[in-house]
């Protein structure tokens, strides 16, 4: 494909906070877009985030060394972004920018073929001989921590939901399932309106930060879901790391002291199957522990692993965690992503392909998870800027 032209805008994600849409025009007049969501809570390694007017200027010379040049994939036009930039967290042109030119070539390259960007993404960085399974969708219907106002230290609450055929019937249990987890938190509060988090999770006051995994797996129970419901948690724990302890409950944990917590939360959460960031980033003792502890439970790596397929593969051989999050905008162009889900699979580490806290109507993340065979994709709550998200999943998948 031939680039004519590139150009970034100014929008505005989930939050009402600033982002970026990127669109590259091709030889023949036909313009793809992209839009870059934004997390809140971020890993110290991942990819730098440019704001509006930097990111315009990245734009420009993005624009300058592409323009006029033809390139045969994915992997071709990202290794020229990475010759312009080629920093450990892509400070000069901006992990959003790079991304929103690579995933913004990537649909016009699936455009010009007339196919899917999931194929075109199968095509060329994915083995077309693995099983494809429905992924397990891991939605997030209590927000606390960084993504809300209120008193939990725990930033999300998820319920990881097992899909069946027909889809649309899956997702509406998950749309019912946060209406009644409305429903019950209203009447047991005594409240009219709820307050939402950034992911549009519940974030009222709780007793403590296990009360909700206890609401959660009552409603689970009442409504007979246990089948194909489960329970995860993202302690997003570097949010409460100060000054060499976990500032957890008013309390001052150690390493040790905060295993504790998490051993009383899954022995008494039965539904508790999922654990992400348990400790903090740097806090490796304290993965090793958590998944020596609990070798049948995902453990997994957001802001200890970035995206980056080295750090991938070195904590999959030192079993440090057995699932990962895949988040493109850390890392910051379409072919790096791949390459940290290829790390994954090949040392047997479960893909979760995962949205932001400031969410765009862009549906790249669902077509990568299908493309990849991904075990599961994060969504959030299913509501507002997130139900395309599922809409799209039903689409592909079907």
């Amino acid at each position: 494909m031939r680039v004519a032209d590139v150009a970034v805008r100014e929008t505005f994600d989930s939050r009402g906070e600033s982002t970026i849409e990127v669109s590259i025009q091709d030889g023949n007049g036909a313009i793809s877009s992209a839009q870059i969501p934004s997390g809140k809570s971020r890993g110290g390694k991942e990819a730098v985030v440019l704001p509006y007017a930097r990111a315009r200027i990245a734009g420009k010379v993005i624009r300058h060394a592409v323009s006029g040049k033809r390139y045969a994939s994915i992997r071709e036009f990202d290794r020229a972004l990475l010759r312009l930039d080629s920093t450990p967290r892509k400070q000069k042109l901006g992990g959003n920018v790079m991304l929103g030119v690579s995933v913004a070539f990537a649909r016009g390259l699936a455009a010009a073929a007339n196919k899917e960007i999931w194929r075109i993404l199968e095509q060329e960085f994915f083995s077309k001989k693995a099983r494809v399974a429905l992924p397990v969708v891991f939605s997030n219907v209590i927000n606390g921590g960084a993504h809300a106002s209120n008193n939990l230290d725990i930033q999300e609450y998820l319920v990881l939901v097992r899909m069946r055929k027909p889809l649309a019937a899956s997702v509406k249990t998950i749309i019912r399932f946060y209406e009644a987890l409305g429903g019950t938190l209203k009447r047991k509060y005594r409240m009219t309106q709820l307050p939402v988090g950034d992911e549009d999770g519940y974030s009222l006051d709780f007793k403590n930060n296990f009360e909700p995994l206890d609401i959660l797996s009552a409603l689970i129970r009442r409504l007979h879901l246990q089948k194909d419901f489960s329970l995860g948690l993202d302690a997003a724990a570097s949010n409460f790391y100060r000054s060499s302890r976990y500032r957890f409950e008013r309390a001052r944990l150690t390493t040790d002291g905060l295993l504790n917590v998490y051993r009383k939360y899954f022995r008494d959460a039965k539904l508790l199957f999922s654990l992400e960031d348990p400790f903090e980033e740097e806090d490796h003792a304290g993965f090793l522990k958590v998944s020596a502890a609990f070798p049948e439970k995902l453990i997994v790596g957001d802001d200890l692993t970035v995206t980056d397929h080295e750090r991938i593969a070195h904590y999959a051989q030192g079993c440090v965690i057995n699932s990962v999050i895949i988040k493109p905008n850390q890392v910051g162009t379409v072919s790096g992503t791949c390459q940290a889900i290829r790390a994954a699979q090949t040392h047997k580490v479960a893909c979760i392909i995962s949205h932001r806290s400031g969410e765009t109507g862009d549906n790249f993340i669902i077509h990568l998870a299908r493309a990849s065979r991904a075990y599961g994709v994060k969504i959030g709550a299913p509501v507002n800027e997130r139900v395309p998200k599922f809409d799209e999943l039903i689409r592909i998948y079907e």
